[in-house]
């Protein structure tokens, strides 16, 4: 694969959950990486949708799944996924956390609350 834009496969995840939920004591349902500068974001259904948030506010244009046993890739400019070379490890949040998670912080009607 050539480079591509956005991408620094040097750079590691800011942390094992959604840097923003974690802070505010909020959940996710799946979490995102930004491929530029290893933020971690929740994703589009989460209620907060931190991803996306990260990407609006630096104009960081690419993120990776941060889910076990998911590699994929998705650029916000060109809204396509697409195949990216391997980041810093890890590459996904602890296969333990649940999700929705993280445990202890999700409402028990977490249903009602998603995008």
């Amino acid at each position: 694969m050539s480079e591509r834009a956005g991408i620094d496969p040097t750079v590691p995840p800011s942390g094992t959950g959604c840097a923003e939920c974690d802070a505010g004591g909020g959940w996710w349902v799946h979490l995102r990486r930004c491929a530029q500068c290893g933020h971690v974001g929740c994703c589009d259904t989460s209620p907060a949708q931190h991803a996306t948030a990260h990407h609006r506010a630096t104009g960081h244009p690419v993120i990776q799944s941060f889910e076990p046993g998911e590699d994929w890739f998705w650029d916000y400019t060109e809204e396509a996924g697409f195949e990216g070379p391997a980041l810093l490890a890890p590459d996904s949040r602890p296969a333990e956390q649940p999700v929705p998670g993280p445990a202890g912080r999700v409402p028990t009607d977490w249903r009602r609350h998603l995008h």
